[in-house]
Parts: C-alpha cells; structure tokens; sequence
C-alpha cells in the first residue's frame, strides 16, 4: 500500500484510541478539575476505577500520536524506543494520580494507595454491606502489602505494551507490504481485546467474589480464565515479535513467557491475600501440594497458558520456517 494509506491508518488509530478512552479520560478532567478547585476529591465523586484506567489510555495515546516520530528518527528502535516512552508515561500518570486525596464525611481524608485490594477482592455490592466493611475489609486492610500492587502495573504495562506493539506492526506490515504478519497480529489484536473485556469485566464485576478464600465455581472459572489469557496475551505479543523464526525461537520462547506471565499473577495473588490464594473448590484437586501454595488446578491452568500460546502460534506458523 502507498504512504498515504499508512498515514491514514495512523490517524485512524488515533482516533479509535481516543473513542474507546473517552471515558477514563472523562475520569481524569473531572478529578484533575475538582482538584483543582478544592485540593481534595469528594469520596462520592470520586470514579472508582480512575486509576490504572485513565494512566493506561493516557499512556497509549500519547504513544500512538507519537509513533510516526519515533518511527523516522529510531528506525529499527523505533517499537522498544516507543514502548518505553509509553511505560514511562504510565508509571509517571500513575504515580501522580495515586497521591490524590479522597475525602469521606465518614472517614476523613486518605490516599487512594489500596485501592487494588478493595476492587478485587469482592464485588462492588458485597463492599458496601455493613458486614463486609466491619469484619473482611478490615481485616483485609490490616494485611495489606502494597508491593502487590505490582502485579497489577505487569496487567497495565501488558495491555500497554500489546497495543502499542498491535499499531506498530500494522503500520509496518502497511509500509513493508509483508502480508505473512497478519496472521500474528490477528492473534494478538484477539487476545488484547479479549484481555481488555476481561479487565473491564472484572472492574464491574470482581469475578463475583465474595471476600471468602473459598469461591463459586463460576468466579473459579472466570479467575481461571483471566488467568489464561493474561499469560496468553504476553505469549502473542512475544509471538509476534518472533513470528518468522526458528521454531525454538517462534513458539517455545512465546509459549515459556506466557508461562512466567501467568505465575507472576498467581504471585501477586498471593501477596495480595497476605500469603493464601483463593481456593477454586474442595478435594484434592483444589488443595496446596503440601508445603507448594499452589494447587494441582492453579498448575493446570499455568500450563494451559502455555501450551494454547503454542497450539495458536503453531497453528499461525511461517510455513516456510516451519
């Protein structure tokens, strides 16, 4: 395709960037704007999931408005170059947004540095029972860890990183004329939107916990499937970095990453619960091996990150790479 049609697509990725972040951008001017009139958020209009949201869209933006910079003046460099900036723009976003003060009638003023722990753990309308706030969420809060909060930055800079990586390497399939990466693009613009509906999901939703390290079988299987496809999403993103290669390189590095990718996020479980994980059922399938925290299903559903990451790939294989 020509130049003009690059360029367009640039703009269109632009503009598709900014129609899905309206709302977490909404998010952010309402609050930067009542901080600036009073130095504080009202607890009530506070938006409850500002934060990572209004940092991450922030991040890809201005990402995607810069990548054809970055492009013409690091070439080659250009991808790590921008995906860098872009973390940076997150980290930096986040941490300031952090610092803001919420104030509660109820509660007096507090930072908002827990507020992992509160959306995840239960849904929205079991934190708002009486029981909950005087019993579980206090007894949560005594075990919070913040250093768990850096599971949730890998979920931020993942969904970061994929988009960045997804307008990229269409941008460059555009200008090389390489028909071949379609097909692990198609697989990474698939997993990152399935990854992001299942972030959005769980914001609404918490998976439908109840606070209990014990859970129902349908917050076991939604957990379980986050699960998947966050390992999933890093094992695409790293497949189609190495679509091309030797098939060592191609599958088994992608297939290993999604792998680390799903153990970091059971690690952060485990911080996050103050070192228990939630129990997916009862029997031996469900229990810890012992001394090992996990259970035979938390393996299982490690491994199946992996192994459908290389199914994916082998099945969107460079033929004549094998």
């Amino acid at each position: 395709m020509s130049r003009i049609s690059t360029k367009t697509f640039y703009i269109l990725s632009i503009v598709t960037v900014c129609m899905f972040s309206f709302y977490p951008l909404q998010m952010g001017a309402r609050v930067l704007l009542a901080l600036w009139q009073d130095g504080y958020v009202r607890a009530e209009a506070y938006p409850k999931y500002l934060i990572p949201y209004t940092p991450i869209v922030l991040a890809i933006l201005a990402s995607v408005v810069l990548l054809p910079l970055f492009v013409r003046l690091c070439k080659k460099w250009a991808l790590l170059s921008v995906s860098v900036f872009g973390a940076g723009m997150f980290l930096l976003t986040e941490t300031l947004f952090e610092q803001i003060t919420v104030f509660s009638l109820q509660e007096g003023t507090a930072d908002i540095g827990s507020w992992q722990t509160y959306l995840c753990i239960a849904t929205p309308q079991v934190m708002e029972t009486v029981e909950y706030r005087e019993t579980i969420g206090a007894a949560l809060a005594e075990r919070y860890n913040p250093v768990f909060k850096l599971h949730f930055y890998l979920i931020a800079l993942l969904i970061v990183f994929a988009v960045i990586g997804l307008v990229h390497g269409i941008g460059k399939t555009l200008r090389t004329q390489d028909h071949r990466r379609w097909k692990p693009l198609i697989l990474q613009a698939a997993s990152v939107a399935v990854f992001i509906g299942l972030c959005i999901l769980a914001c609404f939703t918490a998976f439908y916990r109840t606070g209990d390290i014990n859970i129902s079988a349908l917050s076991a299987g939604l957990m379980s499937v986050f699960f998947i496809v966050f390992g999933l999403t890093a094992g695409a993103y790293a497949g189609s970095l190495l679509y091309g290669a030797s098939p060592v390189f191609a599958r088994l590095i992608p297939a290993a990453i999604a792998v680390l990718t799903a153990i970091l996020m059971y690690v952060g479980e485990l911080v996050m619960m103050g070192g228990t994980l939630f129990r997916f059922g009862t029997g031996i399938l469900f229990e810890p091996l012992g001394a090992f925290v996990l259970a035979p299903v938390d393996l299982l559903v490690i491994a199946v990150s992996g192994l459908l990451t290389h199914l994916l790939l082998y099945l969107m294989r460079d033929r004549r790479t094998n």
